[in-house]
């Protein structure tokens, strides 16, 4: 079955591959860190009883959950040199460059969903607590900060990383604005040197180990701090 295939340009392009992966991980930890934020932000928002705060919250993350992930990528790397030009006058303006694009585009993609999550994991909390909280004298923000979101984080850890899974395999997309992450990487040795099998077999490979140890310490994560029924 395996007879032709050059497994040595597996080992020849490892140093570059190791770049490319260097990419793809520096840019999920980037994006899944100020997703988080966000997404806590906006989880926030959609609790509160403020309707001028929950219902824009509300449209984002809609708007954002409707849209795919490549779509969101091209407006920042298109469209943002041409509100920027725009707005400045400036017919000569430079847009945020592809980087920075590809970073915020999936930062405010998964905080859409990361939104979704940790709003669930706050309405985890029973009420008991908040009120046991505003008895001691607590305003709104201090219970949140000091009692309900340490909780809700502790319920939401495993579903995080999770979606934080989904964004490493997710950040393939990059190759759209001319970055080379891992599977980038991959692509272009075996276009270079006519390895189309080995090159994608070593990918899928790579992303199939990676992704199942996630998966497996997600497990294991999720069993020991969920409490015995």
């Amino acid at each position: 079955m395996f007879t032709g295939f050059d497994f040595d340009v597996i080992q020849r392009s490892l140093p570059y591959l190791w770049q490319g992966m260097q990419f793809t991980l520096g840019l999920t930890l980037l994006a899944m860190a100020s997703g988080i934020v966000l997404g806590t932000l906006l989880a926030l928002m959609r609790l509160s009883g403020i309707k001028a705060m929950s219902v824009p919250a509300a449209g984002y993350v809609n708007l954002l959950r409707s849209t795919p992930a490549i779509l969101v990528i091209f407006w920042f790397y298109f469209l943002v040199p041409i509100a920027i030009k725009h707005i400045s006058g400036d017919s000569y303006a430079q847009g945020i460059g592809p980087f920075h694009s590809a970073l915020i585009a999936f930062t405010m993609f998964e905080a859409a969903y990361y939104c979704e999550i940790i709003r669930a994991g706050i309405q985890s909390v029973p009420a008991g607590q908040v009120n046991a909280a505003y008895a001691l004298g607590l305003n709104y923000w201090q219970a949140t900060l000091q009692i309900v979101l340490p909780q809700a984080f502790r319920n939401m850890v495993p579903i995080l990383l999770t979606q934080s899974i989904i964004l490493f395999q997710d950040t393939s997309l990059v190759y759209v604005v001319g970055l080379t992450d891992f599977m980038g990487a991959a692509s272009k040795v075996a276009q270079r040197d006519g390895r189309l099998v080995e090159m994608y077999l070593f990918a899928a490979l790579v992303y199939f180990i990676l992704c199942f140890i996630g998966s497996y310490f997600v497990k294991r994560l999720q069993q020991r701090i969920t409490p015995p029924r």
